[in-house]
């Protein structure tokens, strides 16, 4: 009986070292998939449905930024129009709609479309409503507020209105806080630089 019992654990213990082979695939979960995504490896959807390719980016400055219609800080709306107006050929502008602070974005991407439209005359780039926070927040928010993703910042949006200004190489060069207005000097020169 013991001989038998031996021949089983030696049968057992080749299957186990066969099964436990090093692999030499990439990792596959979701955190470590992320890890590996550059800005230039996300696509979206923007505000009308139609998918968008981050990809098409490349060789231009970003500036993203967490929008709402109902907060005090809406009518920086106004400043992301004009600065897109004024200097659109340095930087695209990118604004996504997310209902994260105080339910200050309830409304359907239509009902975001067309307050944008009439109060503010907006022409810039608008997403698909997302999340940028929590445990929903969209991959690409993730990659903007995770160190190990984008390289050295782990700030999330506080508030509605927070930029994140990317760089010509895809890379996160800096980021502002909702009191920070998009007129703000300092943003206007990291564009013109």
């Amino acid at each position: 009986m013991k001989k038998i019992l031996f021949v089983f654990a030696l049968i057992a213990l080749a299957c186990t070292s066969s099964i436990q082979k090093p692999s030499t695939e990439k990792p596959t979960t979701l955190d470590q998939l992320l890890m590996e995504k550059s800005l230039y490896d996300f696509k979206m959807n923007d505000i009308n449905g139609k998918m968008v390719d981050f990809s098409q980016f490349k060789g231009k400055k970003l500036l993203l930024v967490n929008v709402a219609s109902k907060c005090g800080y809406t009518p920086q709306y106004a400043d992301l129009q004009k600065l897109h107006e004024m200097h659109g050929e340095d930087v695209v502008i990118i604004g996504f709609p997310a209902n994260n602070f105080g339910g200050q974005e309830p409304g359907s991407n239509e009902e975001i479309k067309q307050f944008c439209s009439e109060n503010y005359g907006v022409t810039f780039k608008m997403m698909d409503k997302i999340s940028v926070k929590g445990a929903d927040k969209h991959p690409l928010y993730r990659w903007l507020s995770d160190k190990d993703m984008n390289g050295w910042n782990d700030k999330e949006p506080t508030w509605n209105f927070c930029k994140y200004l990317i760089n010509e190489n895809g890379e996160l060069v800096k980021f502002f806080p909702s009191s920070v207005k998009p007129t703000d000097d300092e943003i206007i020169n990291l564009i013109k630089a």
